[in-house]
């Protein structure tokens, strides 16, 4: 079995974990835990298993200059980006949330664009209109049986939280670049911990533990445990034999996933909003993420003459 292989085993298994955690996770909330109070709790117990991990993976040091920029990531990647996520997800449904989450390629680009002054090109505008468009749709029409809260805001939460995530992966962009992933991951979460404790600790303390559910008490863990900590591994491990880009693609079958379980559980259904918001959406991203053309059409060139 080669390297490769399990790399690309690793990036289906994330996107399967993710795929489920939507319909997990809404099971939780809010009726046995608060979003706010699942996020204090998800957070902690990753930050003391990344920091256990940590003590055997890496000695390297982070330089104090760049602790800054491991500030934001925490703030982007974990605090705000949690926060907004889990909040939005308590009030809409699993599969408009997934679909919402692949919008974060567009938004890396025009963010791209923004700050580290990236040419777009005119296709790629096309695609982020189209993307735009089918957002748009699926918050402001997307309809559920499942949501039970205010779906409009939860919508809005989740695209919020999709826009934290593309200012998080431009921010740990050169962390990623100078160090060892383990060495500054446990600093970001744990200045997460410590940004989403104040928002989270009321609400954490008012879980009565001794009255949860089994089935729900493994819900918890598998949060905990697989749709943050496992998963983080799991990226390592796809990044180090693929691409970037390769691996980013992956999070196009979160839907797919999402929408397989929460549909078998009959925990969401699919109706035309959906599809149609869905479809436009993919096309703009396959607008955004493929690759030019020119280069194939001068080597077409080249072997005509």
């Amino acid at each position: 079995m080669n390297k490769r292989f399990l790399a690309l085993t690793a990036a289906t298994m994330v996107s399967v974990i993710y795929g489920v955690t939507f319909t997990i996770a809404k099971d939780v909330m809010p009726g046995f835990i608060k979003p706010f109070g699942f996020i204090a709790l998800r957070v902690g117990g990753s930050f003391i298993l990344f920091w256990l991990v940590a003590l055997f993976a890496t000695k390297q040091k982070i330089a104090l200059k760049d602790f800054p920029r491991i500030i934001a990531a925490a703030f982007f990647g974990v605090a705000f980006n949690m926060l907004t996520f889990f909040e939005g997800l308590s009030q809409t449904s699993p599969i408009m949330a997934s679909v919402l989450m692949v919008t974060t390629p567009m938004i890396v680009l025009v963010l791209s664009a923004i700050i580290m002054k990236e040419k777009i090109v005119r296709k790629k505008v096309g695609g982020i209109l189209l993307g735009l468009v089918g957002t748009v749709m699926l918050i402001l029409y997307g309809k559920t049986i499942s949501s039970g809260g205010n779906e409009l805001w939860g919508n809005f939460l989740v695209f919020v939280n999709a826009v934290s995530y593309a200012l998080y992966l431009i921010v740990v962009k050169k962390l990623m670049d100078k160090y060892n992933p383990f060495a500054f991951v446990k600093w970001i979460y744990l200045f997460g911990f410590i940004m989403v404790l104040p928002f989270g600790w009321e609400q954490l303390s008012q879980v009565q533990w001794e009255l949860m559910p089994q089935d729900i008490a493994v819900k918890v863990g598998f949060v905990v445990l697989f749709s943050t900590f496992l998963t983080y591994l799991l990226n390592l491990l796809s990044m180090k034999e693929l691409k970037p880009t390769t691996v980013a693609v992956f999070i196009y079958l979160q839907p797919l996933f999402a929408t397989v379980f929460a549909v078998s559980l009959g925990k969401d259904t699919l109706n035309p909003v959906k599809i149609l918001s869905a479809a436009l959406i993919f096309a703009g991203v396959y607008l955004v993420t493929a690759p030019p053309k020119k280069a194939v059409i001068k080597q077409t060139a080249k072997s005509d003459i």
